[in-house]
């Protein structure tokens, strides 16, 4: 008979474990947000909880910096009142985007570091979720253009201005935040036309 292992947070004073979790969880973006790429001790010393007990939640680093990850998941990075004309829907999508990843930029430089690692779980970042996101923004296509793949050039567009393009623009390249995020916006907008003079309107 196979017995089945019960995570330690489900067993006993479960509001407090949570509560426990989350401190760690929280004192880890708080490191990342410095800079820092904390261990399981680093949050631990910086929550206040012994290394026995964190070890107990995150039995590594990396499960602790998965768990670090953004967790503000809208299912659009647009408002109500979005324009509808496609390229102005694209740029305003674009300079959301570009604020999204700032906002969350050390989680997501720890979560690129993960997906690089030769492992079976998939880190948040390659999730997908930023593909659905360009998707909605290039909605209007469907009745202004409706021979374009959106699916297909909602992936160009990913591959060309999300965070790994950002961090060789910072790093690599030398630009500011704002310079980078106006060149994945000309970046988008140049796949954007390309694909529209491709399908022209119908």
């Amino acid at each position: 008979m196979m017995v089945m292992s019960v995570p330690y947070e489900a067993t006993g004073r479960t509001g407090q474990k949570s509560r426990t979790r989350q401190a760690l969880v929280e004192s880890a973006r708080k490191l990342l947000a410095e800079g820092l790429t904390p261990r399981v001790e680093d949050a631990a010393a910086d929550a206040g909880i012994s290394r026995t007990t964190a070890y107990r939640y995150f039995t590594n680093q990396r499960a602790l910096l998965l768990a670090a990850q953004p967790q503000i998941q809208p299912d659009s990075l647009l408002g109500p009142d979005a324009p509808t004309d496609p390229r102005a829907r694209l740029d305003a999508f674009m300079r959301a985007f570009a604020e999204y990843n700032r906002e969350w930029e050390q989680q997501l430089r720890s979560a690129l570091r993960l997906s690089l690692e030769a492992r079976p779980e998939r880190p948040l970042l390659r999730r997908g979720r930023a593909i659905m996101w360009i998707e909605d923004a290039l909605a209007p296509l469907e009745l202004t253009h409706p021979a374009v793949d959106r699916r297909a050039l909602a992936v160009a567009i990913r591959s060309a201005t999300g965070i790994e393009t950002l961090i060789w623009l910072l790093d690599i390249a030398g630009q500011s935040w704002a310079q980078a995020a106006e060149t994945v916006r000309r970046t988008a907008r140049a796949l954007l036309e390309a694909a529209l003079h491709e399908h022209p309107e119908q």
